[in-house]
């Protein structure tokens, strides 16, 4: 049985922080940490596309695109939500016709100079408003009545590998859903954070058993992770000031991996809670703070490595929410969003088209102006200089934010 078969049929195709042969208690790893002395230098990266590096923030459950970016102009927005529709004079203006949610105000730096993408309307033809079956449209960059075995990420690393050097491919903080990355046997980390995944590495000891495939398949894997490890270094001091929300701490473990400069092509990040069918504003509110706080101080901790120009932060989820509130205060499943991409290489200003809000369709929902593709086009084929359509199984044109 060769390396793809198994994690096929194992269903395991990442190197994860989590493989069976570690032991752990209540979840946390009985190894001891690695002392600063022994974590070693990396040597310098060969030149790579994966040299500018994709970090994802999928905001779980669906975040509200109409409150994030408010149609300023619209008198359709007040009506449809008189109770869930913001204060315009607490909006932070943007332009003359759309402004940010008051607690996105840690963006608006970025917003000033121009480095702060607003991709408005994004979504495809033939909406689905399951959660599960949306995000894996978009994980997977399907149509919506296609099933595709493999995110859309791991067939960029499978059609583009990265150098053998890197660390790995990508990494996924804080969750152990690979979402983009899944399906495909490429090298991602899954961890909460580096100093648990150094721990939970030193246990991963390689070895035989020439009786077994499937088990030197798995020592083999955990060598990789070991290998992995060893340039994964924690040890840096930042002058930055991190948050102190749960979605800070994912911060934190990014720039620490950026740090190490062992070599990595995307990271992800989660976070959740967007699925506000009831007492939206409040939620919504707190968790834009964090997402906004927590992209602040991860360009702070960039730009003191030198990256934030070879960096590009961007948003997704599975779906917006409806135009229409409900009757407890919130919103519930809809279609077209906005999202964000951000970094010292983006063209900031207004992308796609605003909400069309006298158009909803006969759920009340909104059309959608720019396939969620074209973003991935956007990142596979101008960050990366690699080609889409092979990707992606089909041309979608890339967006202006990125030259």
């Amino acid at each position: 049985m060769n390396r793809r078969d198994f994690l096929r049929t194992a269903g395991m195709g990442t190197i994860t922080a989590s493989l069976p042969l570690f032991g752990q208690t209540n979840g946390v790893a009985w190894a001891q940490s690695p002392s600063a002395a022994s974590v070693k230098a990396p040597a310098p990266l060969p030149n790579s596309p994966y040299s500018n590096l994709l970090v994802l923030i999928e905001l779980k459950g669906a975040n509200d695109g109409l409150n994030t970016v408010v149609p300023l102009n619209d008198p359709l927005y007040q009506q449809l939500r008189p109770r869930v529709g913001l204060d315009r004079t607490t909006l932070l203006n943007l332009t003359e016709t759309e402004a940010l949610h008051p607690s996105l105000k840690p963006l608006l730096p970025m917003w000033e100079s121009k480095e702060l993408a607003v991709i408005q309307g994004l979504g495809y033809p033939n909406a689905n408003l399951s959660h599960f079956r949306s995000i894996e449209i978009w994980d997977t960059a399907s149509r919506s009545e296609e099933y595709l075995d493999a995110g859309w990420l791991a067939r960029t690393f499978a059609q583009n590998p990265t150098p053998r050097a890197y660390a790995a491919d990508g990494v996924v903080v804080g969750s152990n859903d690979m979402g983009p990355l899944s399906g495909q046997a490429v090298r991602t980390i899954a961890l909460a954070d580096t100093t648990q995944f150094l721990r939970t590495a030193k246990l991963a000891q390689a070895g035989k058993d020439e009786r077994n495939a499937a088990l030197r398949h798995i020592l083999a894997v955990e060598s990789e992770v070991v290998h992995a490890a060893s340039r994964l270094n924690t040890n840096y001091q930042f002058k930055t000031v991190f948050p102190t929300s749960g979605f800070a701490g994912q911060i934190r473990t990014t720039a620490q991996l950026v740090a190490s400069h062992a070599g990595i092509g995307v990271i992800r990040l989660t976070l959740g809670g967007f699925d506000t069918h009831a007492n939206q504003q409040g939620a919504q509110a707190n968790l834009l703070r964090d997402l906004a706080e927590g992209i602040a101080a991860l360009k702070s901790a960039l730009q003191e490595l030198n990256r934030w120009d070879s960096t590009m932060i961007m948003t997704y989820c599975e779906f917006g929410r409806r135009p229409k509130e409900n009757q407890s205060g919130g919103t519930d499943h809809g279609t077209a969003n906005v999202h964000f991409a951000l970094g010292g290489k983006v063209h900031g200003g207004i992308y796609g088209a605003p909400p069309a809000l006298g158009r909803l369709d006969g759920n009340g929902n909104l059309p959608f102006a720019v396939d969620f593709r074209s973003a991935y086009s956007t990142i596979i084929s101008r960050w990366w200089g690699l080609d889409a359509a092979n990707v992606l199984n089909g041309n979608f044109a890339p967006i202006d934010f990125l030259a």
